[in-house]
This record gives C-alpha cells, structure tokens and sequence, in this order.
C-alpha cells in the first residue's frame, strides 16, 4: 500500500500560494480559484473564445463547482490586488506507465487581454507548472489552436517543445438534421 499513499500524497499536494517573481514585471498572487472567483474568470474566458455562447441555465457555474470539487483538477488564477488576471486550468492525471507517475495537461491559458506582454503569462505558467511537478507529474502537455507565432513563442519560452509529439484532436459527429 506504500503505492497508493504514494499517489494519494501526489495528487493531494498543492502548491504554496504566493508572489511567483518573473524579473521586470508585476507580480500577481498565483493561487486556486476559490468560490468568488468564477464570474472574473469566465469574462476572462470570453476574451479567449469570444463566439462561445453566453450561459442562462446554470451549467458553468456547475462545471466550476465540480472541478473545485475535484481532485486531480486545478483551476489556478493569479490576482493582481483582488482582480484575476490570468487563469490556467490543470488536470492531473493518474497513469499506469512511468512508474504510475501521473502527467499533466494544462488548458484555458489567459491573461487579461490589456495586461498580455507584461510577464503575467510566465508568471502563472511557472506556477502551474510547478504544481505539476508538485503533484510527481512526469510531463506537462498543452495544446493551442492558435497561429500567432507569438503565442508559440510564449510556450517555447515556458520549457514546452513543439516537436516532441504529434496531437491530434477528434470532434463529436455534427447531430444530424
């Protein structure tokens, strides 16, 4: 049973709140996403994904609940004296290869569209990646649909390598009429 406390001390391990420093920048608390933070980071996720529709029912909210509720998943935000400015969203997951060492994907990577080029962005990226490291992550994925070279740029610069692997993506069938 040492495994088992092995993967439950990794997946219950969280990173230390507090000021991440990336040199010349404003600085921002790194932390989990708490309760009251929902309504800032969906605005932020519209900047993201403008053409997303708007939710009347209650279904985000829900989403947002049950992934503060669980375990293995990590929405982080940094705040900038009280306002979220960047979030990113960090999945954990349990593996058998690797010596059972789970891996990380990270998704929904923002910052506030004013505050983009001000280090922000490295700032939440260094902390969520440490809490993959945090958690006996044995590597860290992340995806973008994006063409601006400047945004590969950015990932280069946070330790990822776009040619390591191949991803590919597969959508649910369109419902048919």
């Amino acid at each position: 049973m040492v495994v088992n406390a092995a993967i439950t001390q990794r997946r219950t391990a969280s990173p230390r709140a507090g000021r991440l420093s990336v040199s010349g920048y404003s600085q921002g608390m790194f932390r989990t996403a708490r309760p009251d933070d929902f309504a800032q980071i969906i605005r932020l996720y519209r900047q993201l994904n403008p053409d997303d529709p708007v939710l009347d029912d209650g279904s985000d909210a829900a989403a947002f609940q049950q992934i503060l509720g669980s375990p293995g998943l990590r929405l982080f935000v940094l705040d900038l004296d009280g306002v979220v400015v960047a979030t990113t969203y960090l999945n954990v997951i349990p593996n058998l290869s690797r010596s059972a060492a789970p891996y990380a994907v990270i998704e929904n990577v923002v910052v506030e569209e004013t505050r983009r080029g001000t280090g922000l962005g490295r700032q939440i990226m260094a902390g969520t990646l440490q809490a993959a490291w945090d958690a006996g992550c044995y590597k860290a994925m992340l995806m973008t649909g994006s063409r601006t070279p400047a945004t590969h740029a950015f990932y280069r610069a946070c330790g990822f390598a776009p040619d390591v692997k191949t991803a590919y993506l597969a959508r649910p069938p369109a419902a048919q009429g």
